[in-house]
């Protein structure tokens, strides 16, 4: 065991008041909150990568609360009332975000949200507005928007796309540079006073006496008064028993595109299709984990033939349909799935606390899951 000198053991290795287990957006926007709270507390957030590697800074950079197709197949699924707490809950954290940064530092721009629609999914423009209707309607409980969607059919041949009967249009979606967001959440807590610790992993925790005693790689002890677990699809290496797991997100984006033709987030098949412009002439997609659902339940940061294969079809036979392109990155994030998509924010035991399970909207979700675990911690 390093014996470490006096300093080491009253700054970086002393006990905390609290230690949270994962620099990713939910682990910083919990630290930002306890700090908020609670200026003079000693809080330590670890690191097993050297940046954070799971979904917060691997994702499409999408501010968004879901489309409509997805929506009302969760209003299905769970219940009306449970798709619209989970929607107030995203809806309110893009809100928080867009205070707490500006526009520039985030590269936040909101050109809008589209829905791409087939006949696969609709076969009656009639039975398209019923249920766009309905949605607008029972969504006005969540989000302070008199119609959030509506039919955009005239911007299908602008936007140059091919196969798709009808458009449907969101105003609440943005998107944004998930690289700077989670780089401006970072310097914030930093300059807060929260001591963020890179490639430390830790194996487990006991408590002994009244603290919270971590298991990790390091050469010396860490502990804590509280423990706040933050690692998302990864929870159940330290809590076997979470209702949480790893589920693969692939991505790929093109080359530039002489004169792209459309600006915004877009989404299809329920969202498990999604695109964006990224600056001004290029193609983030990602998705179509749903062609090959048992493959990509799994932790592996990789790409797969099938899925960017996939991908490339639904570029080339929807998305660009008259134009060349050639693919100049791909790479794969983690989400955190389970049996629903609210996330679990909750006291596991005595001074253990965890926040996990983000079902692919970390970024929206994560001021507001934030907030409330700190106020848990904080309230004992």
């Amino acid at each position: 065991m390093l014996q470490p000198s006096i300093w080491e053991k009253e700054t970086f290795y002393g006990n905390k008041d609290v230690i949270i287990v994962g620099s990713g957006l939910v682990g910083l926007w919990s630290a930002y909150y306890l700090k908020k709270a609670a200026p003079h507390a000693n809080i330590l957030v670890l690191e097993r990568g050297i940046i954070p590697t799971g979904a917060s800074t691997r994702n499409a950079g999408f501010a968004c609360v879901g489309s409509a197709t997805e929506l009302l197949a969760d209003a299905r699924k769970a219940g009306e009332q449970s798709m619209l707490e989970i929607v107030a809950l995203r809806y309110e954290g893009l809100q928080r975000i867009k205070k707490v940064f500006s526009s520039k530092e985030i590269e936040y721009e909101k050109h809008g949200g589209y829905e791409l629609i087939t006949d696969t999914h609709y076969t009656r423009l009639k039975q398209l507005k019923n249920d766009l209707g309905w949605l607008n309607i029972t969504l006005r409980k969540a989000i302070k928007d008199e119609k959030t969607f509506r039919i955009a059919d005239k911007k299908i041949k602008s936007f140059g796309f091919k196969n798709v009967r009808h458009l449907v249009e969101s105003r609440t979606e943005g998107q944004l540079h998930s690289g700077k967001l989670l780089q401006a959440l970072l310097q914030k807590v930093q300059g807060m006073g929260v001591t963020v610790m890179t490639q430390t992993t830790v194996k487990g925790f006991e408590k002994i006496n009244d603290k919270i005693v971590l298991q990790t790689n390091l050469p010396v002890h860490l502990s804590a008064s509280q423990l706040l677990i933050c690692t998302n699809a990864f929870a159940s290496e330290l809590l076997p028993k979470i209702d949480v797991a790893p589920v693969r997100g692939q991505v790929l984006v093109t080359s530039p595109i002489k004169k792209l033709h459309f600006k915004g987030a877009f989404h299809f098949d329920e969202g498990f299709y999604y695109f964006r412009n990224l600056s001004n002439n290029r193609v983030l997609l990602g998705g179509a984990r749903n062609k090959s659902l048992s493959a990509e339940n799994s932790g592996e940061l990789v790409t797969t033939d099938l899925i960017q294969q996939e991908l490339e079809r639904f570029l080339k036979d929807v998305i660009l349909p008259k134009q060349k392109f050639t693919i100049e990155h791909r790479w794969g994030g983690i989400m955190g799935m389970g049996s629903d998509k609210f996330p679990i924010i909750k006291r596991i035991e005595k001074n253990v606390y965890c926040a996990v399970r983000m079902s692919g909207m970390g970024v929206a979700l994560s001021p507001v899951v934030g907030e409330i675990v700190a106020r848990q911690i904080l309230d004992k």
